[in-house]
């Protein structure tokens, strides 16, 4: 039975709000670009223009944003009403064609990381009919029609993270398309797709908490504080019970988010104290990607609207989970199927092999910049450790289809690995069906049934980044197969034959890549070093990977990325993480200064006048000495490098203080008060 929830999508100007509100041939014309991916056909422009701001119009909307996502990672918009002098006067509602097509919002402060020079503020903004367009309401309520659409320069380069990701998908599109005609595929002009599920995890505070934490309100993250004795250990908060306050808040989030269209299914307790996970059903990518852009928009504005603070930093507290956006990524053939799900015969089996083995070959090709499209500030702190996988790339398979690929490189496959069936040991229960893989938590890339999860995604990062990455290595490595294997059939070798042999040859090549076992373990690391797979454990080392003529080779083959583009984004995202350590440090140094130091000071003289304890008096005073030491050394610190060092030296003293200082001195709200959300 299909039922429809009141409300979904009501703010989108999706296809049945088009249908209904554009003549036949303007909405057959919009339609067909949509889903094949063809050239707007400029001149039904005006029509779907008028009709998106009468909609908008309707729904309160005074003035219209074309919606982009620059390189800061975050959104941006400017807004403009829909009113035209009448020179009589007054005033006449008006949006033309060309308005809806492109926009020229200067934005010259967005970062271009030396791709246009301070003066040269000209900026242009495109029009994505592929994502719909949708109401957005502020915190006074002013409606604001929204319109997805790309930012380039006067020259054209890419100024965004959209571009590139639209020119991935098609790229990818393109050599999906060329493989499936292999397997006699051939759908006329539908596009193959990348799909995208993004789960998205984070941390509801108190907000009354977070003003009174400097360290939070001016870096996202914690800089001081000593782990609180109850946290996660117990697992107790994991999918436990949802408390009413934190229920409340999802009930509205859910509400917001599927009036916006976003398609909302999954939400529970992570398994830190005050951290909770959202996850949405799949989607086409780009709209899967500004879906999760609205949703970290929503997630803050709902948090407040219940007194809580919304925090998306990767490791906002020390010593405790931190929060990723699981990247659940898979591919949607041109004959609408999910080519990521085994099939049910050997022909459809043969084809997701095939894409199996492709990926070992991008994934082990291209590990380094995988690791490089989620490098940042945040994300150091938390890959590695709990529940986030290692800076090292590898991909997990699971005993069955790794037990293919065996077969296939000695020649084929023949047989495979019952999945059987799991015994529950209770008799009341039936038999659950046992897929064909576990699922291993502790892999960055994980093969999961039907799709990859990437999971080293940070929380608070755009997932574009990491999906540029991912739809153009593995275009790349179809790319590579379709070549072989066409040369080898165009030279009178049996399809068949000629894929076993491409097959066999890329897993002898790329097997190092594949480890089904615990990624958080030192011999896995020791493991990886030996099969020469990249261990890059910070943004600085990963994103000098930006920089290789290997990077460089792969994005302006496939026009994902000129060199010039590359660059940019290196430059770019170097200068942000330079930037965001030395807020930390600024930030460390008032804090320690003008709240840490005072607050024992005043202990120390309390402490002076009792005898009894003086032990604790002359601890509290050794590590006063410690932290305005480490406060010098922190002045000093110059580079990234240093100030990390001297940030974690003069956070050891100061949480030692944080134990022995008392409550009503202490100067910060704790982990305890903090996490008992």
């Amino acid at each position: 039975m299909k039922n429809t929830i009141e409300g979904f999508g009501e703010l989108v100007f999706g296809l049945p709000v088009m249908e209904a509100r554009l003549s036949g041939p303007t909405f057959e014309a919009l339609k067909k670009t949509i889903e094949t991916g063809s050239m707007l056909d400029a001149s039904i422009a005006d029509e779907v223009a008028e009709a998106m701001m009468i909609w908008a119009m309707e729904k309160g909307a005074t003035h219209y944003t074309h919606w982009f996502q620059p390189l800061t990672g975050s959104t941006a918009e400017k807004h403009d009403a829909f009113i035209f002098p009448d020179f009589k006067d007054g005033v006449v509602t008006n949006f033309s064609g060309d308005e809806l097509i492109q926009g020229e919002p200067d934005a010259s402060s967005f970062p271009s990381g030396g791709l246009r020079a301070t003066f040269e503020a000209r900026g242009y903004t495109g029009w994505d009919p592929t994502s719909p367009a949708f109401i957005k309401y502020d915190a006074a309520g002013a409606a604001t029609l929204t319109i997805p659409t790309v930012f380039c320069g006067y020259n054209g380069e890419a100024l965004d993270k959209k571009t590139p990701l639209l020119r991935s998908m098609k790229v990818l599109s393109e050599q999906t398309i060329r493989l499936g005609k292999l397997f006699g595929i051939d759908c006329g002009e539908t596009m193959a797709k990348a799909t995208l599920g993004a789960e998205q995890e984070y941390f509801l505070i108190d907000l009354e908490l977070v003003a009174e934490r400097p360290d939070i309100l001016q870096t996202g993250r914690t800089l001081f504080g000593k782990g609180a004795s109850k946290h996660q250990q117990l697992d107790d908060h994991y999918f436990g019970s949802i408390k009413p306050r934190v229920a409340a808040f999802m009930a509205e989030l859910d509400a917001e988010l599927w009036k916006s269209g976003v398609p909302a299914k999954t939400r529970h307790n992570e398994v830190c104290p005050a951290q909770f996970e959202i996850a949405p059903v799949f989607e086409t990518l780009n709209v899967s990607v500004d879906h999760n852009m609205i949703t970290m928009e929503i997630l803050k504005v709902t948090a407040e609207n219940h007194g809580f603070a919304c925090l998306l930093h990767e490791k906002p507290f020390a010593a405790v989970n931190g929060s990723g956006k699981h990247n659940n990524w898979s591919i949607t053939g041109p004959d609408g199927k999910n080519w990521l799900k085994p099939g049910d015969n050997p022909h459809e089996n043969a084809k997701f092999m095939t894409i199996v083995v492709a990926l070992m070959k991008a994934v082990d090709t291209h590990a380094d910049l995988l690791r490089a499209s989620v490098a940042s500030a945040g994300n150091d702190h938390r890959l590695g450790a709990n529940e986030a996988p290692p800076a090292v790339v590898s991909i997990f398979l699971g005993d069955q289809l790794t037990d293919i690929i065996e077969q296939i490189e000695g020649g084929g496959a023949n047989s495979s690995q019952d999945g059987g069936d799991i015994h529950l040991g209770v008799d009341l229960l039936p038999k659950l069906p046992r897929g064909n893989t576990d699922r291993n938590r502790t892999s960055p890339f994980a093969f999961v049934g039907n799709r990859f999860e990437f999971r080293a995604v940070g929380s608070n990062q755009n997932p574009a980044g990491a999906n540029i990455v991912l739809n153009t290595i593995v275009a790349e490595a179809f790319d590579y197969i379709c070549t072989k294997v066409e040369a080898s059939v165009a030279g009178g070798q049996e399809f068949n034959a000629a894929l076993q042999d491409v097959l066999a040859e890329i897993i002898k090549e790329h097997k190092r890549i594949l480890f089904n076992g615990d990624g958080y373990t030192d011999d896995w690391l020791e493991e990886a070093a030996k099969r020469g797979l990249p261990n890059l454990v910070t943004t600085e080392e990963a994103l000098e990977v930006l920089a290789t003529q290997k990077a460089k080779d792969v994005f302006s083959k496939y026009g994902v990325l000129t060199n010039e583009e590359l660059e940019s984004r290196y430059n770019t995202y170097v200068e942000g993480y330079e930037t965001i350590i030395g807020i930390e440090a600024s930030t460390a140094l008032d804090i320690a200064r003008t709240m840490i130091v005072p607050a024992a000071v005043t202990a120390i003289t309390e402490y002076s006048a009792v005898p009894a304890v003086a032990g604790i008096c002359g601890e509290i005073s050794s590590l006063l000495e410690k932290t305005v030491a480490g406060i010098a050394a922190l002045e000093a610190a110059e580079g990234p490098a240093a100030e990390i060092a001297a940030m974690n030296e003069l956070r050891a003293s100061v949480d030692a203080l944080e134990a022995l200082v008392p409550a009503d001195l202490w100067p910060l709200p704790t982990y305890s008060e903090m996490l008992g959300v």
